[in-house]
This record gives C-alpha cells, sequence and structure tokens, in this order.
C-alpha cells in the first residue's frame, strides 16, 4: 500500500482497489457491460478523475489511520479541489461516490459530512428542507457509530477536522433554528411540516444537548481536565474511551460547543459553568485549534459582558486580539473558518469597545492603537457621549445570532409574512440596552469628577444640567448617579486558579470618591504606566529583528 502523500500520488491511484469497476466497454461478459452501462449513464461518469483519486485515496487513508495522509487530503487537497470544481456547486451524491469507493458506511457517512458542510457554505440554493433532514440523519448515524460501540472506534481523524464536525454541528442547528423561525416566502405545508410532531425531534434543542453531554461523558473529558488543572495525569482517569484521542478532543469540543449552545440560547451562567474544569485565561494542550480558541474567547467575553463583568469581559478579548495579531498570517487564506475567524475579530473589537465605555480601564498599547486606527475611537467617543444608538449598532453587529429553544407557535391567525427570526435577538438587545440606559450618565460625571479633588454636589448638578437651574430635586437626582456609579464599577473579577464563574468583588475605577454632607472628595486610584515593561517589550523586538538580520546575512 502506498504511504506517500497524495500530491506525489495524484493520477495514478487504482481506485482504492476497486478494480471491478475498470471494465473496457463491450468487454463480451454482459453484466460487465450492464454494469459499466449503468455507471457512464449515472453521475459515476460526471466525477473528474483527480476527485476520483482523492476520493479512492482519502478512504485507504482513513481506513489504514494514517492521520498524516488524512489530515493533508483534509485540509489541503480537499479545499483546492473544491476551488476547482465545486466552487459553487455540490459535491457528487452519495451515490456517485459508492461507486468509487464501495460500501464502505463510515467513510460514507463521513463524507457526507463534508458534502453537506460544502452545501452549507458554498451553494445555498441547493440547501432544501430534505437536505437539512438528511444532514442531521447523517449526524445521528456517526454520532450512534461513536457512542454505541462497545470498545472505541477504529477511527483516528485530525484535531482540526474533529473541531470543524463539531462546530458545523452547532451551526446547522443554529441554521435550521433560524430558517425554522422564518415564516415569509414559505408555503403553508412547508411551515406545518418544519413544526409538525413527526419531525419534532429533527434539529431539536433537546437532542443536541444530549448529542453533546453524551460525548462529553463518554471521553471522561471533565476529570481529565480536573486532574490536567491540578498538574496530574489525565490518562490515568481517562477510561477506555478517555484514552483515544478521538473521543478526547470530541469531548473537548463539545465542551466549547455547549458554551456557544447555552450563549445563543440568553443562558449565560450555564455558558460559563461548563467550563468550570477549563482555566480560560490559560493555553493548554488542549487548546491548540486556533480556530477553537477563538470561538471560546468569543463567546465566554460575551457571556461576561452580558453577566456585567466587564473587567474578565475586557481581559478575555484582550488576550485572544492580542494573540490573533501576532498569528494574523494563519488567517490569510479564503476558508468557511478563516472567514468566520475574521468576522470574529471584528465582532470582538466592538464589544471591547462597549466594554471600554461602560468599564474605563487600560489595555495593551497595540490594542488600543488598532482601536484607534480602525475608527472605533469614533464610535466609542459617540458612545460616551450617551449616543443609544450607537450602543445598540454596536451590539447588534457584534452579538451572536440568538436562537428560539422552540420553534414559532401557529394559529390559523398567523400571517404568512410573518419572521420570528430576530426576536431572540430583540429581546436581548432590550437586556443589554436596559443596563447602558442606567449607565447612561456614568461617563459625563466621571469626565468631570477626573478634573477635581473636591466637588460640591450643586456644582456637578449645575455642569450636568446647565439650560436649568438646579434645585433640590436635581441634587437628590445626582446623589441617586452617583451610588450608581459605585454600584456599577464594583463587579466579580476572576482570579487566578479558580473556575470562570468564581471571582472577587473588585472596584474597577480609576476614580474612588466619598460624599461629606454636600461635598464630594475624589482620590484619583490611576495606575500610573510601567513604562519599564515598554521599553523591555521594545528592546527585545528589536534583538529579535537583530537576529534575524544576522542569520540571513550568515
Amino acid at each position: 500500500m502506498y504511504s506517500g502523500s497524495y500530491d506525489d500520488y495524484e493520477g495514478s491511484y487504482d481506485r482504492g482497489g476497486y478494480n471491478e469497476y475498470d471494465y473496457e466497454p463491450h468487454s463480451g461478459d454482459p453484466q460487465a457491460d450492464l454494469e459499466y452501462d449503468h455507471r457512464m449513464h449515472s453521475g459515476y461518469a460526471r466525477i473528474p478523475d483527480t476527485v476520483k483519486n482523492f476520493l479512492g485515496f482519502l478512504c485507504n487513508a482513513i481506513n489504514e489511520g494514517q492521520l498524516f495522509e488524512i489530515q493533508n487530503l483534509y485540509e489541503n487537497t480537499f479545499p483546492k479541489l473544491t476551488e476547482q470544481f465545486y466552487d459553487k456547486t455540490p459535491w457528487p451524491e452519495e451515490a456517485e461516490v459508492r461507486q468509487v469507493v464501495g460500501e464502505d458506511q463510515l467513510f460514507l457517512i463521513l463524507y457526507k459530512e463534508l458534502y453537506f458542510r460544502h452545501l452549507y457554505a458554498r451553494c445555498p440554493n441547493n440547501l432544501n428542507l430534505q437536505a437539512r433532514y438528511n444532514s442531521f440523519n447523517n449526524y445521528c448515524d456517526l454520532l450512534n457509530c461513536i457512542l454505541g460501540a462497545d470498545r472505541p472506534v477504529n477511527l483516528v481523524l485530525p484535531d482540526q477536522w474533529l473541531w470543524e464536525l463539531i462546530d458545523e454541528f452547532i451551526y446547522q442547528f443554529q441554521s435550521f433554528s433560524q430558517y425554522r423561525a422564518r415564516l415569509a416566502k414559505r408555503s403553508r405545508e412547508e411551515i406545518e411540516e418544519t413544526t409538525s410532531s413527526k419531525n419534532y425531534k429533527i434539529w431539536n434543542v433537546l437532542c443536541m444537548l444530549n448529542a453533546l453531554h453524551s460525548l462529553v461523558d463518554k471521553s471522561n473529558i471533565k476529570k481529565q481536565l480536573e486532574v490536567y488543572a491540578s498538574g496530574g495525569d489525565p490518562d490515568s482517569v481517562a477510561g477506555e474511551f478517555g484514552r483515544h484521542s478521538l473521543y478526547k478532543m470530541l469531548g473537548y469540543f463539545s465542551l466549547v460547543a455547549l458554551l456557544r449552545l447555552h450563549s445563543l440560547l440568553g443562558d449565560y451562567y450555564q455558558a460559563i459553568k461548563v467550563l468550570e474544569n477549563i482555566e480560560i485565561h490559560k493555553k493548554s494542550q488542549y487548546s491548540h485549534i486556533p480556530a477553537c480558541q477563538i470561538s471560546t474567547s468569543y463567546y465566554v467575553g460575551f457571556a461576561y459582558m452580558m453577566m456585567r463583568r466587564y473587567s474578565d469581559a475586557i481581559r478575555t478579548f484582550s488576550s485572544i486580539l492580542l494573540y490573533i495579531q501576532r498569528t494574523k498570517q494563519l488567517f490569510q487564506s479564503r476558508t468557511y473558518q478563516n472567514d468566520q475567524i475574521n468576522k470574529q475579530t471584528e465582532q470582538m473589537y466592538h464589544l471591547l469597545a462597549i466594554c471600554l465605555v461602560l468599564h474605563p480601564q487600560c489595555i495593551d498599547d497595540s490594542i488600543q492603537q488598532h482601536l484607534r486606527e480602525k475608527n472605533y475611537h469614533e464610535k466609542m467617543f459617540k458612545m460616551q457621549c450617551g449616543d443609544l444608538s450607537e450602543f445598540e449598532a454596536c451590539f447588534q453587529f457584534a452579538c451572536p445570532k440568538f436562537l428560539l429553544a422552540h420553534p414559532p407557535s401557529l394559529t390559523g391567525n398567523t400571517p404568512a409574512e410573518a419572521d420570528y427570526m430576530k426576536d431572540a435577538t430583540k429581546h436581548q438587545t432590550e437586556v443589554f440596552m436596559d443596563e447602558v440606559i442606567q449607565q447612561k450618565m456614568l461617563p459625563t460625571i466621571r469626565s468631570y469628577l477626573k478634573l477635581y479633588t473636591t466637588l460640591p454636589l450643586y456644582k456637578l448638578a449645575t455642569f450636568m444640567n446647565p439650560s436649568s437651574q438646579t434645585t433640590e430635586k436635581d441634587c437628590a437626582a445626582l446623589r441617586t448617579h452617583l451610588l450608581c456609579f459605585k454600584h456599577k464599577m464594583k463587579n466579580v473579577v476572576w482570579t487566578k486558579g479558580t473556575s470562570g464563574l468564581e471571582g472577587s468583588f473588585q472596584s474597577g475605577s480609576e476614580l474612588d470618591f466619598y460624599i461629606d454632607h454636600d461635598m464630594i472628595h475624589i482620590a484619583d486610584t490611576k495606575v500610573a504606566n510601567r513604562y519599564g515593561d515598554f521599553f523591555i517589550r521594545k528592546i527585545l523586538k528589536f534583538e529579535e529583528l537583530n537576529h534575524k538580520l544576522h542569520s540571513i546575512k550568515l
């Protein structure tokens, strides 16, 4: 069996040993001629030889557990062939592929996962209701094969494929939920079919949760992470399935998928809780897939923001955005995963801008510079001035596409043009804007307090409302705003070595003050910039450049 790379073997592959298909026309054998005519009039003849070679070689590589070859075929060859032959059209159907690889059920399930993923990404016009059902059933077949076995399945796949498999599982559920909630331009029969009892379990949220938790339990990943965090050996508690790379990584990626799913449903506490055994702000052996790491940080940061834990949200966004800045060359090629990463990067900058307006604090210079250069500074200025429409626009751009946990209830009076897809997003936007409205006056109050060490309450009330004469009622309202300032600037902050939900109450404001009768006493608690750290970073950077130049000269 050939063990080289696909590129070396391209054009000479023998279709994976299925030579029973290599008959010449009019061979004299009636059965052979019948099979040949059937194949020539089916989709088999339409498959380019290069694609047939790829399918056969991928099938053999999976059956023989050649991880390096599988990774090369999946990450390099499959995207190239997609661009070359199937940029805007579907890949061959299962029946056509079966004539190339034979009755290899596990491979056909994996192939159909790629087929439907491509359909969702590149061929939306071919994505009808039946295709959505077939995709769900294919995922069920795959999960039954993996979870229903008495012993670990003899299957090895690259971690990148495993992550994208789970990520796509959530995406397709999200896509179906939105499709089901959008009643406009759909026939009454189709609407009733998607909400009927016989199809109730297809892309059902309870089925999704059950599948993901089953993968987590089968892999014993929670205990493994707990032992790993304490410096122990995860394999000691992994069990038979957990020691297998396939189950271990599917379990870990399922935890991230649960984080995403709970966030889409608006349950932010549970979203963070599923990661209780993962130290979010620490890189580990499980966080080597960039797309997984970035998606985790996006949903963790967003959940923190919605829980009013702005310091933790800012830390989470700043950390991952620094990582993206340093590795941005990895995300330049055009793939659906890289497109998603680039979109989430823009979303996280918007969320970071919101958090910095609501809870100002120092961040890394390079992130601050990017905010200034990309016009986020203008958005932040509008939000600081109390522009609620800017808050709402930034939130709606940056938030995930929330889902309804149940299909819309239909009555005889339900209008045909009804669209419930945005109801969940509208509700979450209202929750967020209620919080913003409570803090609307705080940026203005902060700007005045930073100018004084003592300030009469009456005078600050005059500054806040210069167009009319200040009254006792205005002073009383200002006291309420100052108490709100104290309250909102103090929130739970994560402490090292604890789970994502734990932490201690800390004040994140650079200003502290107290009111003595009618006088406000202000103390500036802002920590001075550590210029030493700045110069050390620059020195190390120049030394690295000098070393590279020296290497080039040599």
